[in-house]
């Protein structure tokens, strides 16, 4: 079966400045893949290769077996490709509904009507409490999203991604700045939307914890190359990777 998403030899230079060296690397369908690596490693560059902020240098970006180089990022979100990021973009002025309907609206190509008839305003109401029930937001969907903890604003943040449906989630360090309760609340629902929702998802994560709790398989980068790759446990047991991230880790 041809992989979900495949990177072949994506390279990235910045003048001399080499941020991702030759990496490769497939995730199947269904598949929940963690990126690790310490800072600087190369892994928020390797996120905006895929995700079509930054074209690659050289190598190719593969979704779904088609070549996506020159595909920008917008048109990447409409081929299926959803994306978080390191600092959670929402809008906090508004009602946790309001927000998911602002991304539900944009997934069903309403974005840019005036009016909707009944039959559509009905479409994006069930589309709003599907998306909601899914975040486990439903209880929190008439309150300012900047009035809310850390957790659930990464919630609502993660909510409007999957209001755009896509088949392949991109988490950009989905539990920074968290504690252990906002951590656990936001790793249930990544793990919520990849066994029970069947989402294929690729994160960015530093806390050990969440990884080798969440992940199907892992690959690592150092100094803009891929160091390993493997199951949690053969990371785990990797001597290159402990001497070189694990060992560091606090």
């Amino acid at each position: 079966m041809t992989p979900k998403l495949e990177i072949r030899g994506a390279t990235k230079t910045f003048g001399s400045l080499i941020a991702v060296s030759d990496v490769s690397m497939k995730v199947e369908h269904g598949e929940l893949r963690a990126v690790i690596g310490p800072n600087g490693a190369g892994k928020t560059t390797f996120f905006n290769l895929i995700t079509g902020f930054f074209p690659p240098t050289a190598g190719e970006i593969l979704l779904d077996g088609q070549n996506i180089n020159r595909i920008p990022a917008a048109g990447r979100v409409k081929l299926g490709m959803g994306r978080t990021f390191q600092i959670t973009e929402i809008f906090p002025e508004l009602t946790v509904r309001e927000n998911i309907r602002i991304a539900v609206e944009t997934g069903l190509g309403f974005s840019l009507r005036g009016w909707l008839n009944r039959a559509d305003h009905k479409r994006v109401d069930d589309a709003c409490d599907e998306v909601l029930e899914m975040g486990r937001l439903t209880p929190k969907a008439d309150r300012l999203v900047g009035e809310l903890s850390h957790g659930d604003q990464r919630a609502a943040e993660i909510s409007m991604t999957l209001a755009l449906k896509p088949s392949l989630l991109l988490l950009d360090e989905p539990t920074a700045g968290m504690g252990d309760e906002e951590t656990y609340q936001v790793t249930g629902l990544i793990r919520r939307l990849h066994r029970d929702s069947k989402y294929t998802i690729v994160l960015i994560e530093h806390d050990m914890r969440v990884v080798f709790h969440l992940a199907d398989q892992i690959s690592v980068l150092a100094e803009g190359k891929l160091l390993a790759e493997g199951t949690p446990a053969e990371i785990a047991a990797n001597e290159v990777v402990q001497n070189a991230y694990l060992g560091k880790a606090e």
